[in-house]
């Protein structure tokens, strides 16, 4: 993908070269290519631009990522993304992004900045930059005969809880339910208890009358609980071998 043109010479008649060279090339104002370089989601210059395979509409990494937690739809199109896990198609587009940090004075600075004072914050490690250097042809050589994919999708980091989901059972006068296959779940810690739920409902082909509570320990969750904050609440009582683990029985609403 190359970057939008900026601006032009223009070269009318039959003037010579030194005419031409002394006309002044016309920029355009940077708003013009805001469709281009800004993120539909936050409005915001894209940062981390992540692309929709299946579309190629372009996001900030962080807002798409956060919308899939709600929809499994492009945002821009609507187009169904996947069925079950939109976040194996997205890619990030790098080129894009190093267009958007040229096109735009300071952004990439400003943004490193903003990263350092996170991390600072909290006391942890600032990562480093990653350098992508091209590979040299003997490892072109090697990749092209062990042309075997060591995984299927990497995970984002910002899906940094893994949980374990128990199934404990259906109230009487529940049934025609898929069992849940997919016991083991990796999402972000900003994920909510009724993400987790909705999970639920869509694995196991759940009636809308049908009720899903979940248990932590010995208490029953709130949907509007995070899994960060559902994780610091109990503690290690939650975790097994680094998973958190939740509970889930299906019931019927109570009649009032």
């Amino acid at each position: 993908m190359s970057s939008p043109p900026l601006g032009r010479k223009s070269h009318e008649g039959s003037g010579n070269a030194s005419d031409s060279d002394s006309e002044d090339e016309p920029t355009l104002p940077l708003n013009q290519f805001y469709p281009y370089i800004r993120c539909a989601l936050c409005c915001g210059f894209l940062i981390d631009a992540t692309t929709i395979t299946e579309c190629l509409h372009t996001f900030c990494k962080s807002c798409i990522v956060k919308h899939f937690f709600y929809s499994n739809k492009c945002p821009t199109c609507s187009i169904i993304v996947h069925q079950t896990q939109p976040l194996y198609n997205i890619r990030p587009d790098r080129q894009l992004q190093d267009i958007v940090y040229k096109m735009v004075p300071f952004l990439e600075e400003l943004e490193r900045e903003q990263m350092c004072n996170f991390y600072k914050e909290r006391g942890l490690d600032v990562p480093k930059p990653v350098i992508v250097s091209p590979p040299c042809p003997a490892v072109i050589k090697r990749q092209k005969k062990d042309n075997v994919p060591q995984s299927v999708f990497t995970v984002p980091p910002e899906l940094d809880v893994s949980l374990l989901l128990e199934f404990v059972g259906a109230e009487e006068g529940i049934c025609n339910y898929k069992p849940l296959e997919r016991r083991y779940v990796r999402v972000s810690g900003e994920a909510t208890v009724r993400h987790v739920e909705l999970f639920i409902r869509r694995k196991m082909e759940l009636s809308p009358s049908c009720q899903v509570d979940v248990v932590c320990g010995d208490h029953l969750l709130d949907h509007y609980q995070s899994l960060k904050e559902v994780q610091n609440f109990v503690g290690e009582d939650a975790l097994q071998d680094g998973l958190l683990v939740l509970h889930f029985g299906l019931v019927l609403p109570s009649q009032s």
